[in-house]
């Protein structure tokens, strides 16, 4: 039976704000991307979500972004690229304080929002992000789009990667994603969402906007926490998986 992994972008709100619903979400996936303060999330929220986590056996990975609580991490920003490397580091040891309290650890890493586009094509932060990974734990596994600049990078680097693929975006012949500023760059279709789902997990391809099949073989799957109906979409991809013959399982 082939095995795929669920995760879902939680512990997005910032103080009293909060984004979607995290602890419906963590009945749902089999991973949790937790925000690690410096695009969203807060102490008191990192806390909570890993103590969550743990309880329900969901692994935990930090989701690195750009310093940029504003833009919600949405936007490219061109740092020193020793900078950056020590942001993820910062991001990821914070996130690692509240994973022990709580009885658990940083399984993974994944860069959020504009960040993890930019490091899909551009080697200097990709680099950037291989070499915080390296210098936190040469184990790490690295969430990223299959076929990517870091994807390559975090290869020749020694570090485990994890494909991931995108059930409710949009993706453009390249593979690569639609910006969220273009028509069509967030699917919200239920039944397409998860047909779209279940023919990564199990055909390792993709329909692009221009109808053109995309290879895309991935080992996790992300229903964004911030989507309209996110709950009831994750539960709906994961039963679909299910019904298709695959075990729903974290990938650590």
């Amino acid at each position: 039976m082939h095995s795929i992994d669920l995760n879902a972008d939680l512990g997005e709100g910032f103080g009293h704000w909060r984004l979607g619903d995290d602890d419906a979400l963590l009945d749902v996936v089999t991973s949790a991307n937790v925000a690690c303060g410096f695009h969203a999330g807060d102490p008191a929220t990192m806390h909570r979500i890993c103590r969550a986590a743990v309880s329900r056996g969901v692994a935990i990975g930090a989701q690195v972004g750009y310093r940029d609580l504003a833009g919600f991490g949405r936007r490219r920003i061109d740092y020193d690229l020793d900078e950056l490397r020590d942001d993820i580091l910062y991001q990821m040891g914070a996130l690692e304080g509240f994973c022990r309290v709580a009885g658990g650890r940083v399984a993974y890493l994944k860069p959020h929002g504009a960040l993890y586009n930019t490091a899909a094509v551009d080697a200097g932060q990709a680099s950037a992000v291989v070499a915080a990974a390296l210098a936190y734990d040469a184990g790490l596994p690295v969430l990223c789009q299959p076929g990517s600049v870091l994807a390559r990078l975090a290869v020749d680097a020694g570090l485990p990667v994890v494909g991931e693929g995108f059930a409710d975006r949009g993706y453009r012949a390249d593979g690569t994603l639609v910006p969220r500023s273009a028509a069509g760059a967030v699917i919200h279709d239920p039944a397409a969402v998860v047909a779209r789902a279940v023919r990564m997990a199990v055909e390792g391809e993709v329909e692009a906007a221009d109808g053109s099949v995309v290879p895309c073989r991935v080992a996790s799957i992300c229903v964004h926490g911030d989507t309209p109906g996110a709950v009831d979409l994750a539960a709906q991809v994961r039963a679909g998986l299910r019904a298709a013959g695959a075990e729903v399982a974290a990938f650590t």
